[in-house]
């Protein structure tokens, strides 16, 4: 028994990129991360800043604010969040809300906002 299976080549469409217009428009926040013990200061605490800001906006808010950790500086303790422009204040909100890391006292301050990422860099996390 042989049978013949026809395969039928479809062109590839390529979809039009999105014009530069129609892109949400993002910031990087620069966040400093402040605590009384000096020994874990060397701990990448990017993760438990995101769960615990996802943990205060909600799913559904923070789906919209798309918080992203782009790095984090374990000797310094700053760190950057890319975030949508819209829900920049959200963000900052629930940063000052954390208070608590891995059941260790902490404090978060937010050092500055930018929209270009190397910037955010060079002034205030290598600042």
């Amino acid at each position: 028994m042989n049978l013949k299976f026809e395969i039928s080549q479809k062109k590839m469409v390529k979809l039009k990129p999105i014009l530069p217009s129609l892109k949400e428009k993002k910031r990087y926040l620069v966040y400093e991360v402040i605590s009384e013990n000096e020994k874990d200061s060397n701990k990448d605490r990017s993760s438990e800043i995101l769960k615990k800001v996802t943990n205060f906006l909600g799913v559904f808010e923070s789906a919209k604010a798309g918080i992203q950790s782009v790095e984090y500086n374990k000797k310094k303790q700053r760190g950057v969040l890319r975030v949508s422009t819209k829900q920049l204040d959200k963000l900052r909100t629930s940063l000052a809300m954390v208070n608590q890391l891995n059941d260790e006292e902490v404090m978060i301050r937010t050092i500055g906002v930018s929209g270009i990422l190397k910037k955010a860099r060079t002034k205030y996390v290598a600042g």
